[in-house]
């Protein structure tokens, strides 16, 4: 036997199963029981638990871990908080990189300004002469310096894209944020981000993740967007030599811009990209923006901040007939789609399309999925179940924060609030739920996210947002453990059962033998790949 897990718990996926020992053997689950001893031999591993919990390696379902890793390396805002602690970080990085002709980096936050919506002008003194482009935390938004919106020619006279917005002065001058569409006006003109550069933030990101008991993942957006570069080589050089540890599949993105005539392409390039740890079988399609800058997909407009109805009701990225033709005609090629929906229309787009790609096509399997879901009307809520479509949870969002008091709430108005982040309501209706981060745009840490889903609260709240939308334990870390491995087509993985590879996480404490409010205290101690050790010091002979 090559490793025994000791003296502690299993989470097997979908249950808490206290007190069993675990056993692995060539990469993969030999046994499991309350006494293994008589597995050990004298070349064995011995895991001591220590009362902890050994649970199937995590598997994030939406996440951008390149886009992660760049910002790590970059001018990462994501520690600061306000705009003094904004151009202390940015002036710090200016001055310590100053043969950058760019300053890139991002994660700032839109309640830190005024209007959600930084200026130029404070951020030209800490940037100088150079161009400055900073993208938000959630990526749909930029903050640019007047130098950036000289470069790009952008001015009173610039119209609004049709999938954006410049926020404009009184005389219809540029302010410095870019919405959505509007951030490729000066994106277009970034420094191409370097092969060299996405190896080394993939590298980051896959070691991190590890630390966080992360063993698979979903990236959501394989192909050029904004000046990330298209991840796909860096992950080809990985797979090819080894160095991917993690299990991934690469969502293909689909560029609205573009019709049906990239899905040829989208074949091809799937096609091209199938190894051991890598493939590409997902199609990425976002579908709207968000709620805070106004382009998530409603079916009714926005308040304003009198409460009173405006003529607004966001955007719909791809035209909703145009989406169930195309949807339909992705099916029918084997591709699992992947939606990014926020508002209440996007979602029943995406459930449209896929209700009429099953009619159509009949049911492949593809385990498509919408993520996101931050609104959902409640006669679509039991459509989820019914077409065997993944509802893919990101728990950190479900919360009271400044986001959601300033900038959600007042917008949305009582009864649409009511309806944000419904994973209770969609686990009672028989869906099946898979999570993820969406990493950079928040913490990548399951054990946080989990923590939420089941106290819809965290150390920010002093109240739960809408308890009764919370999610018990089991079903919390089944979502990102066996959800998000079956979404991913990895069947061989999110279990601890015979058979299965060992892909598992082991956690300092049990968090079923605690309170509810102290999941977020645990940590994880170790993360295995098919047994073998690829996050922490475990083993003791």
């Amino acid at each position: 036997m090559d490793t025994l897990f000791v003296n502690g718990s299993v989470f097997d996926g979908l249950r808490h199963r206290p007190g069993l020992a675990l056993a692995v053997r060539s990469g993969r689950i030999a046994a499991i029981g309350p006494d293994l001893g008589e597995l050990r031999g004298p070349h064995t591993t011995v895991v001591d638990l220590a009362g902890g919990l050994l649970l199937p390696g995590f598997v994030d379902a939406h996440i951008h871990p390149v886009q992660g890793g760049l910002q790590r390396a970059r001018c990462d805002l994501a520690p600061a908080s306000g705009l003094a602690a904004y151009q202390e970080t940015i002036s710090r990085y200016a001055v310590q990189h100053p043969d950058v002709p760019w300053i890139l980096g991002g994660g700032w936050h839109q309640p830190d300004f005024p209007g959600a919506a930084p200026v130029a002008i404070d951020l030209d003194p800490v940037t100088g002469d150079r161009p400055a482009f900073l993208v938000n935390a959630d990526h749909h938004g930029a903050w640019a310096n007047s130098r950036a919106l000289a470069l790009a020619g952008i001015d009173a006279r610039t119209p609004d894209p049709p999938d954006g917005r410049i926020e404009r002065g009184p005389d219809g001058s540029p302010t410095g944020t870019l919405h959505e569409g509007a951030m490729d006006l000066v994106g277009r003109l970034l420094p191409p981000t370097t092969h060299v550069e996405l190896v080394a933030a993939l590298m980051d990101a896959q070691a991190y993740l590890h630390s966080l008991g992360i063993t698979g993942w979903q990236d959501a957006i394989l192909g050029a967007y904004a000046n990330m570069g298209d991840a796909t080589p860096a992950y080809v050089e990985l797979a090819r030599e080894g160095r991917l540890t993690a299990r991934v599949v690469g969502a293909l993105w689909w560029q609205r811009d573009r019709g049906a005539d990239q899905i040829p392409d989208l074949v091809v390039r799937r096609d091209s990209l199938n190894y051991p740890r890598f493939r590409a079988g997902s199609v990425k399609i976002m579908q709207d923006g968000v709620a805070e800058n106004f382009t998530a997909g409603m079916l009714e407009p926005y308040f304003d901040g009198c409460g009173c109805r405006t003529a607004n009701a966001g955007l719909s990225f791809v035209d909703p007939a145009e989406l169930r033709q195309h949807v339909t005609r992705l099916d029918a090629e084997g591709f699992q789609v992947h939606v990014h929906a926020i508002g209440d229309r996007a979602v029943r787009e995406a459930l449209d399309a896929f209700e009429t790609a099953l009619t159509e096509n009949g049911d492949g399997d593809l385990r498509h999925h919408i993520a996101h879901l931050q609104v959902i009307h409640p006669d679509d809520v039991g459509r989820f179940a019914k077409l065997g479509v993944a509802a893919n949870m990101q728990a950190l969002w479900a919360v009271y924060e400044p986001q959601m008091v300033d900038l959600t709430i007042p917008f949305l108005g009582p009864e649409r609030t009511a309806w944000q982040y419904p994973f209770g309501a969609l686990a009672r209706s028989g869906a099946r739920i898979a999570a993820g981060s969406d990493w950079p745009v928040s913490s990548p840490d399951p054990l946080a996210a989990v923590h939420v889903a089941v106290n819809r609260r965290d150390d920010r709240a002093a109240d739960a947002f809408l308890p009764e939308q919370a999610l018990d334990l089991a079903a919390a870390l089944a979502a990102y453990t066996s959800g998000s491995a079956w979404v991913n087509h990895a069947d061989e993985t999110g279990r601890i059962e015979a058979g299965a590879l060992a892909d598992l996480a082991v956690l300092d404490r049990d968090p079923f033998a605690g309170p509810p409010d102290e999941i977020a205290q645990a940590r994880v101690r170790a993360t295995y790949v098919e047994g073998e050790c690829v996050f922490g010091e475990e083993s003791s002979r």
